[in-house]
């Protein structure tokens, strides 16, 4: 799908990641939505792009259904149309094993990663499927084929994203939407404290492991998006994880265990 002159929805774009393809599918002429929980996030954003009226902020909770179900009459009032839609936005859990995990804590990330995606998803499928030409991308994760001990939960929410997406690839499949699914690994973006989530002594003055990027993370989705991919890996953790998952998915279980085993400590 071309990119300039389209109008494209970007959850997330209050910062990390999303901030990132918004503001890079704003430099390449598109329109950007942006949806987020936080104002002043997407007001950061908004300063940053200095795109005028190409960039609008929806601040709203992608888990409040009724939100979201008003938000494509909201973006054609603005834009006059959807053209593609970037579900972004999404939580890591409290580094703990599932024994210890307070259920309000596992439905929290349910709700956000899974719950918020479906919302979406369903609310701008009717505006995607009426244009002659759209895009679907949702965000999953390494941790959906690389489980991490500590980030059960977190991984089976992007599992489930990573599922529906392929099946809504299925589902879509002789339709003008695109389907695409990313799978992000380690990436240097806030998504630990807006999360909510402590690192604790884990986390020092920096990652203990190699992060991309946010910049790098967007242009892969963007390029994801341009080329219309059935999926897409960022980062080297996440293509080697990939490619180990499939052949041994015992090894890696074992090697991610070993590597991130010490943030349960």
């Amino acid at each position: 799908m071309n990119i300039p002159g389209n109008v494209i929805v970007v959850t997330g774009a209050g910062n990390g990641i999303g901030r990132q393809v918004a503001l890079q599918l704003l430099a390449q002429g598109a329109s950007v939505a942006g949806v987020d929980l936080n104002e002043s996030g997407l007001a950061e954003t908004a300063r940053l792009a200095d795109a005028g009226g190409r960039f609008a902020s929806h601040v709203l909770n992608i888990t409040d259904r009724e939100a979201v179900e008003a938000l494509p009459t909201a973006v054609e009032a603005a834009f006059g149309r959807v053209d593609a839609v970037v579900n972004i936005a999404g939580v890591i859990q409290q580094f703990k094993k599932v024994i210890d995990l307070p259920f309000s804590e596992i439905e929290k990330v349910m709700n956000v990663n899974f719950w918020g995606t479906m919302n979406m998803c369903k609310a701008f499928l009717p505006a995607l499927l009426a244009r002659p030409s759209a895009a679907l991308v949702n965000v999953s994760s390494m941790g959906a084929y690389a489980p991490v001990p500590g980030q059960a939960v977190y991984g089976a929410s992007k599992a489930a994203v990573k599922i529906l997406t392929e099946a809504l690839y299925a589902e879509l499949l002789d339709t003008n939407v695109s389907v695409t699914v990313i799978f992000p690994g380690a990436i240097g973006t806030d998504i630990a404290s807006n999360s909510g989530v402590s690192l604790g002594h884990a986390s020092g003055d920096a990652p203990a492991y190699k992060t991309t990027p946010p910049e790098e993370a967007a242009r892969v989705i963007i390029d994801a998006i341009k080329k219309e991919k059935f999926r897409a890996t960022i980062g080297r953790d996440a293509a080697t994880m990939d490619r180990l998952s499939r052949l041994s998915p015992k090894t890696a279980t074992t090697l991610i265990a070993k590597q991130m085993g010490g943030l349960l400590s």
